[in-house]
């Protein structure tokens, strides 16, 4: 019966062409401009470590000065390098790891190629397990590395294509800013969106990784935000003891039960330093698994939330438009539904045959939605903010587009296919 709606309605497109090429117009101009803002909003809402994001909390303290405190208020977002250091000393979650972003300069031997700029990060050793990165060659580095400032490094699949072809680079030496470093581990592609554990900027690639001790040791260029706040720093604001927030600090823990009993646990290390003169606020600490992290830290801007809801909108008004047309089209054909009808079809089928129609209707919408889709996230991509290279479909959301059309024009086929089936047969013959 189905095969038979659908050739009923084919034909019925070839009679009313202009009107129905304004109902699938108005459908796509509502689906390309829902799914353009829809995409955007999923990339940048997304999970970028569903399989343990519930377990991967981030850790805040407060040692900030008295001065200007309001209980209750957020603590810094990111710790001094003391703090972050004796947290890992003390080693209460099953992993933890400090980090930073940097950058510096690869110099390439013997490949011709000429001194290049990239992007680092400098972390503890359990920076890779935690994270789940994935392995081409070799592995990380171990915490005893760390404490023993191993000039050791982990680069990434490109930047190892780049030095040494199709030849894994473990077991050779890289050198960054002048210093020997030994590759101990090639990442395989990894870059997951949002850059969750350090939320500056979403295109940053990261080539180099060397342990947090060695680049102190190096004195290696850092990148990103730094808060320094009591008394005059005149030395190293990365110094030991100087109180600049600028380290980032991540816990795995083996279940997001154990959440609490951390979380005292920052509250009775806070409470310790504050014993201890170091902090003088009462305890204020955070403990945010990955989803709340991005949340707290408003990884979708405003504007996004803003246009995906014009959008919704503007679908709601390209429907109703679509439920006037429909409404047209149905009721000029009500001689023949009379018809059909009088020969013993019942409204059931009648209400299917226009749902049918609509539905047809819904997914020629949905192809041109989707082209138009594929436009704007192109028009997307050009704009200067820096999430625009994320702006492309994916097989969830193709889905997501003709699933949206279909459903979309069900609904605005539902007022006037409940219209047409209710023509009186009677009055339809009496009428030729």
């Amino acid at each position: 019966m189905f095969a038979y709606y659908l050739r009923l309605a084919l034909r019925s497109f070839r009679r009313n062409k202009a009107l129905t090429a304004l109902m699938v117009l108005a459908i796509a101009l509502g689906i390309g401009a829902t799914m353009t803002t829809l995409t955007v909003f999923h990339v940048l809402s997304g999970d970028p470590i569903p399989q343990k994001s519930g377990r991967l909390f981030y850790v805040q303290l407060d040692p900030q000065t008295r001065e200007g405190y309001r209980p209750g208020e957020e603590p810094e977002w990111q710790l001094t390098r003391y703090d972050a250091e004796e947290l890992l000393r003390q080693k209460r979650a099953p992993r933890q790891a400090l980090m930073t972003g940097g950058g510096g300069i690869v110099e390439p031997r013997d490949t011709g190629l000429k001194p290049f700029s990239v992007g680092a990060r400098y972390a503890s050793a359990d920076f890779f397990p935690m994270f789940d990165t994935p392995f081409l060659h070799g592995s990380g580095w171990t915490a005893a590395e760390d404490v023993s400032h191993a000039r050791v490094a982990v680069i990434s699949r490109a930047l190892n294509e780049k030095l040494f072809g199709e030849s894994s680079g473990v077991g050779r030496e890289v050198r960054f800013d002048g210093n020997a470093l030994h590759v101990v581990g090639v990442l395989d592609a990894w870059s997951p969106q949002p850059l969750f554990y350090d939320l500056f900027g979403y295109d940053r690639q990261e080539d180099v990784f060397i342990p947090f001790s060695t680049s102190r040791d190096l004195k290696l260029d850092r990148r990103g935000t730094m808060n320094c706040f009591g008394r005059e720093i005149v030395n190293d604001q990365t110094a030991l003891n100087v109180p600049c927030a600028w380290i980032q600090y991540w816990v795995e823990l083996d279940s997001p039960a154990d959440a609490p009993a951390f979380k005292a646990y920052l509250d009775n290390y806070s409470e310790q330093q504050r014993a201890a003169g170091r902090f003088e606020r009462p305890a204020n600490t955070r403990l945010r698994d990955v989803m709340a992290w991005l949340d707290y830290r408003g990884v979708v801007p405003g504007d996004v939330r803003l246009q995906m809801w014009l959008a919704f909108g503007f679908l709601l008004v390209c429907l109703v438009n679509t439920v006037g047309l429909l409404l047209a089209k149905f009721l000029r054909r009500s001689g023949e539904i009379g018809v059909r009808r009088a020969l013993g079809a019942s409204r059931a089928e009648i209400f299917r045959q226009c749902l049918v129609e609509a539905g047809a209707i819904g997914l020629a919408g949905g192809v041109l939605g989707l082209l138009l889709a594929l436009g704007g996230l192109w028009v997307v991509r050009q704009r200067p903010a820096d999430y625009a290279s994320l702006a492309h479909l994916d097989g969830s959301m193709l889905l997501l587009t003709f699933a949206l059309a279909l459903i979309a024009s069900l609904l605005a086929g539902v007022l006037p296919a409940w219209r047409a089936m209710q023509v009186p047969p009677a009055l339809q013959l009496k009428s030729q």
